[in-house]
């Protein structure tokens, strides 16, 4: 029966969100005790990579934090489509991403974007792997570096991708500016406003992770989909029925 005001709608498939669902959500699955999940990605393969500094000292952070961590080297990841996805990078960044819980993607800013080589292992990660969709509802922190002035243009982009894929990413971000001058000898990120920034970010992934992932597909649950699914469901019933 239509709803008052709202005749297009699927009243069968039309669901008001509420505190009580959570609450009947997580009486079903529990509350995870394990650490955190958080895979980290970057996007350069020089030598001295900035991103890559970057992510290990967020690595160093997560851990800290409590979180278990897995940072990803693209070094040998073939671009998208030129390999099967049963190369050996493909397989080990896929059961990575399904592994995770939340992720971390810093890329260099280069000609105004992010690299290519970030992007390669996104476009690694499917969309969907039969039933499951392996990014839906996980978490996501961007950052980048750039050689020059403070930009954002390589977050704002890992955001879109982020969005797309479904995922949770949140408010915070961290763009290293001048990147070569915030790194000693050693690798390690001198003491600034930028790494308390990094501090910040990734404190915040670790609270939304724990927050969200005993409910995150509650979360991303549709109403278009359910709609398409029970479609799908009753189209085969009553095909059988013929």
């Amino acid at each position: 029966m239509p709803l008052p005001d709202l005749p297009n709608l699927d009243a069968a498939q039309f669901e008001r969100p509420s505190a009580e669902r959570f609450a009947e959500h997580l009486a079903g699955v529990g509350r995870s005790t394990h650490a955190p999940r958080i895979l980290l990605l970057y996007g350069s393969l020089r030598e001295r990579s900035y991103s890559k500094l970057l992510t290990l000292e967020a690595e160093r952070l997560l851990q800290a934090m409590g979180a278990e961590t897995r940072v990803f080297d693209p070094t040998g990841l073939p671009l998208p489509d030129g390999a099967p996805d049963t190369h050996p990078k493909v397989a080990e960044l896929r059961e990575a991403a399904a592994w995770s819980e939340g992720m971390v993607w810093t890329s260099p800013e280069r000609h105004g974007a992010m690299t290519g080589i970030l992007k390669a292992q996104i476009d690694w990660i499917p969309l969907s792997a039969g039933a499951v969709r392996p990014t839906q509802g996980k978490t996501l922190a961007v950052m980048e570096v750039s050689g020059g002035s403070q930009s954002f243009n390589a977050v704002n982009q890992m955001r879109i991708l982020g969005r797309w894929m479904r995922m949770l990413t949140i408010p915070n971000q961290s763009s290293v500016a001048k990147a070569f001058l915030e790194f000693d000898e050693a690798g390690r990120m001198k003491p600034s406003a930028y790494y308390e920034r990094v501090v910040d970010v990734m404190e915040e992934l670790v609270k939304f992770t724990l927050l969200t992932r005993d409910v995150s597909p509650y979360l991303v649950d549709r109403y278009s989909e359910r709609r398409e699914s029970a479609e799908a469901l009753s189209a085969r019933v009553n095909q059988r029925s013929i």
